[in-house]
């Protein structure tokens, strides 16, 4: 039994970034394998070789990062992030708006009009707008887990066209945003790592 359960994660990919910010407000250290490339060793613990996945130091997977994040929560919530938790919204952020997020960012992948799915994922960011305007939060005056898991695809449909998204009438939304990616959090989880290979030696995150 390993000292510490194994985390494959890539940088710059949304699901990854929500999950890796849950295991490090929790506390839960793991050994991370970072890289966008699927290795034998992620394929074995998880078919669909998509990060991220963590195999537990008993072996046990879970392979989605929503539930990544409650798993590390499970065991401390010290900022009670659980207890703000709108899964409706979750699951619109991940559904729809990812659908539109994709054919915006992504046109010639999915042979899509990019202005009919900004237009679409921006009616989308105007709900959150609507909560955002009364307090700092979507579920409180404090980050919890539905702040932190639709964040980094907001994210990125900001930088999609940074001088398109911040000419929007979404201040509530802007100042959120600004506020997560300027976060002690978020730069934590965002420390470049060089890709993980089989002969590497176990790599600590958060860092050791």
């Amino acid at each position: 039994m390993r000292d510490r359960p194994i985390l494959y994660s890539f940088r710059r990919c949304p699901y990854a970034m929500r999950a890796r910010m849950a295991l490090l407000v929790s506390g839960t250290a793991c050994h991370i394998r970072e890289g966008s490339r699927k290795p034998a060793e992620l394929i074995a613990a998880s078919p669909k070789a998509t990060v991220p996945v963590i195999v537990q130091t008993d072996g046990r997977v879970i392979e989605e990062s929503l539930a990544i994040m409650r798993w590390a929560l499970a065991r401390n919530d010290p900022e009670g992030w659980l207890e703000r938790e709108d899964r409706t919204l979750i699951e619109a952020n991940d559904g729809s708006f990812k659908h539109h997020l994709d054919r915006y960012k992504y046109p010639e992948r999915h042979a899509s009009d990019p202005a009919e799915h900004r237009a679409a994922g921006l009616a989308m960011l105007q709900l959150l707008e609507a909560r955002l305007v009364a307090r700092g939060s979507l579920c409180g005056d404090r980050r919890g887990i539905t702040d932190i898991a639709i964040f980094p695809f907001v994210r990125q449909f900001a930088e999609t066209d940074r001088a398109w998204f911040d000419m929007q009438p979404l201040p509530g939304l802007q100042a959120w945003l600004r506020d997560h990616l300027q976060s002690v959090l978020f730069g934590a989880i965002m420390v470049r790592l060089e890709a993980w290979q089989a002969r590497d030696a176990p790599r600590g995150f958060p860092g050791d």
